[in-house]
């Protein structure tokens, strides 16, 4: 079943309260998938830097590990992730350190902005764990999942990222995952789980390498992924939505002046400000959805 939210904000007042706002949200959709969650964060970072997201066993030493990869990594530890900021020009060594140094480290997420976290257990438990209510940015998305088809593990929670600041949740199943992987790690591309929802984000990201937007990406995965899906996507400066064809997921979203924000169900948004003004819509079935900050 799984749940999906997703934040955007336009007003830069609300900016100190995205993490607070999208809490509520992923709070609300327990219900929908209590057996783990996840989200993505875009907040403050610079165009020179990355910040990876790994994820380790519970205690472990990843002020240590930063210490032994020297040249001035900096590391900010949630839980079993931590946040681990790198010149942008020292990416590819540092990747290379911790696959010799680390190979028990997972990189889950990686971008001048994005930081995502994700473990299982009750979606509300996930957020407190890792402080989401006191994070800031620009937008943000959460998952709440219900396995279905996989085990329970933290490999398997969502969001799913396989490029630079961007990531995917996803609500639904693809029939033809296991084509599209295959043609997917032909190209190049790397896919670190079994779980279909990895696949559509891969998809997204060889299509962009392939000079494509992640729009125009959207709009050719309707031709090549097969199945029932809701897709929310977060990239350094965007947020998108789109369903397929059918459109048998549930889906709602609401606009005001100050942001944008999706709910598998309305009861994800009746909380936030302004909510009472806003325009409240269903997305429609094969539409790509897509707000820049860029553009504003």
């Amino acid at each position: 079943m799984c749940g999906i939210v997703g934040l955007f904000l336009k007003d830069k007042a609300l900016e100190p309260k995205l993490g607070e706002m999208l809490s509520g949200m992923l709070g609300t959709m327990c219900g929908r998938g209590p057996d783990s969650a996840g989200f993505a964060v875009y907040g403050a970072g610079e165009s020179d830097e990355v910040k990876l997201t790994l994820r380790a066993a519970e205690g472990y030493d990843f002020a240590g590990l930063a210490a032994k990869l020297g040249d001035g990594a900096e590391v900010l530890q949630r839980a079993t992730h931590a946040v681990l900021t790198v010149p942008a020009a020292d990416e590819a060594e540092v990747r290379a350190k911790l696959a010799e140094l680390a190979p028990e480290v997972t990189v889950v997420g990686a971008g001048a902005r994005m930081e995502l976290y994700k473990e299982v257990g009750m979606p509300t438990d996930v957020a407190v764990r890792f402080d989401l209510a006191k994070m800031a940015g620009t937008h943000g998305i959460a998952h709440t999942r219900m396995a279905t088809e996989s085990a329970v593990t933290t490999n398997g929670a969502h969001p799913f990222s396989t490029g630079l600041d961007q990531c995917l949740v996803h609500n639904g199943s693809l029939s033809n995952f296991r084509t599209v992987r295959r043609n997917l790690e032909r190209a190049g591309v790397t896919i670190q789980t079994e779980n279909d929802s990895e696949v559509a984000a891969g998809y997204l990201t060889w299509r962009m390498k392939e000079g494509r937007s992640l729009g125009e990406a959207l709009e050719d995965s309707l031709d090549d992924l097969d199945g029932f899906y809701t897709f929310v996507v977060g990239t350094e400066s965007g947020f998108g939505v789109l369903r397929d064809p059918i459109a048998c997921k549930p889906a709602v979203m609401a606009e005001t002046d100050q942001y944008v924000a999706f709910g598998s169900e309305y009861r994800a948004l009746a909380g936030l400000p302004g909510i009472e003004n806003a325009k409240i819509f269903e997305p429609e079935p094969a539409k790509v959805y897509f707000w820049d900050r860029a553009a504003a």
